[in-house]
């Protein structure tokens, strides 16, 4: 464990752990979903997809944060709910469900961590998804959990994130990020820019291929650590080979890479191609599913994060707050488009990204590229020895 006198260190260690579990429990079940034989992959309201893993996940982190932070009131926003397991014709969900996380307990004590002392039933289960209901606010301390980050990259084998955050007062404390399929080195990374798949290359050995990894960060520490994923029955010990990562010295856009996300449903892909040529970015841009893209940033794999979204897309505090605090302390800077900090103060619909483009990228960026409706930004740009990249 961290030292005591470390301020949010008990609590880092422990999300840190915890995520390694989640990340261990994806994996098993993104097998499962991609063999033949399961396909237990359902729609939202929203027509995402969602699956085991979402809700596994989410009622193994709130479990855990509940047991290990006794005595204190643990308040957790997230983005699953109860409502699909609950109906009459969810059995066979529910009970996968109940499953997978007792399976991810009881290999609790691989983590440091202790398991329940018998299986979890299912009301258990049940309640602790519901508990993750908490709306955030200005006060207190709130964790933020998106269980699976990323789920049509997680059906599709491709990347997603799991992503646990604490917010005190409306400020972010501290961030985690598991990346299971981001290798722990960028030239074990195979990008297709066709197919925009981010896929990792086959081993050349296995004495130097580390699959996944854990990013994570503490507010002002100045320091974003990298963690490999722990395999077969490999014991995770602290500090588990963890290694500091830094943003790219790149300040050159025309040398810089910049990442955006893979679906159009919402993100405006040729406004921002419109954005990356008048800024000068000339490299093809990194389509990444999930915060993976977060840690392309941290880790210096790219320069850039633009993101517009499309009319009617609302932005969650649960897809940003851990990976802005892991960019942060790696030398990142992490603005909406009018410049200002993203506000995670305002709680679960605090709409956290707001600014006009218009107002201020009308002259270079072509008319027909954007709508008055496009308000809606995410502009993530690092600046490297006080130099701003974009």
């Amino acid at each position: 464990m961290t030292e005591e006198n470390d301020k949010y260190g008990k609590e880092l260690d422990l999300a840190v752990r915890i995520v390694h579990m989640a990340c261990s429990l994806c994996q098993k079940v993104q097998k499962s979903l991609l063999s033949a034989a399961s396909r237990q992959v359902l729609a939202k309201d929203d027509d995402s997809p969602v699956t085991v893993a979402d809700w596994s996940v989410q009622a193994t982190v709130s479990w855990l944060l509940s047991e290990f932070l006794e005595g204190q009131s643990v308040s957790i926003v997230a983005e699953e709910d109860v409502q699909t397991l609950s109906k009459s014709d969810a059995a066979s969900l529910l009970a996968a469900v109940v499953n997978t996380v007792n399976e991810c307990l009881a290999e609790a004590p691989k983590y440091g961590l202790q398991q329940p002392k018998k299986a979890l039933k299912t009301s258990q289960i049940i309640e602790a998804i519901s508990r993750c209901n908490s709306t955030g606010g200005p006060t207190g301390r709130h964790w933020v959990l998106d269980p699976v980050d990323g789920t049509l990259g997680f059906v599709r084998g491709d990347q997603y994130a799991v992503a646990l955050a604490l917010i005190e007062d409306g400020k972010l404390v501290l961030g985690v990020l598991g990346c299971p399929n981001y290798p722990m080195k960028k030239e074990f990374l195979n990008y297709n820019h066709q197919r925009d798949q981010t896929m990792p290359k086959t081993p050349p050995s296995s004495d130097i291929w580390q699959k996944g990894c854990v990013m994570y960060a503490r507010r002002g520490s100045g320091r974003t650590w990298m963690q490999p994923l722990i395999h077969g029955d490999t014991k995770f010990e602290w500090p588990n080979s963890a290694t500091p990562v830094q943003a790219s010295p790149v300040d050159d856009p025309s040398l810089a890479t910049f990442c955006e996300p893979v679906e159009k449903a919402n993100s405006n892909h040729l406004f921002t191609a419109g954005l990356a040529n008048s800024i000068g970015l000339k490299n093809q841009p990194m389509r990444i599913h999930s915060m993976v893209k977060y840690a392309a940033i941290a880790r210096g794999d790219a320069e850039v994060f633009i993101k517009f979204a499309r009319s009617g897309y609302k932005e969650k505090i649960w897809d940003h707050a851990a990976g802005v605090v892991i960019v942060e302390e790696a030398g990142g800077v992490v603005t909406d488009a009018g410049g200002r900090p993203l506000d995670f103060s305002r709680g679960l619909k605090s709409g956290v990204l707001y600014g006009n483009l218009m107002m201020f990228l009308r002259q270079s960026i072509p008319e027909r590229a954007y709508s008055e409706k496009d308000a809606d930004v995410l502009l993530v740009s690092l600046t490297i020895d006080s130099r701003r990249v974009c």
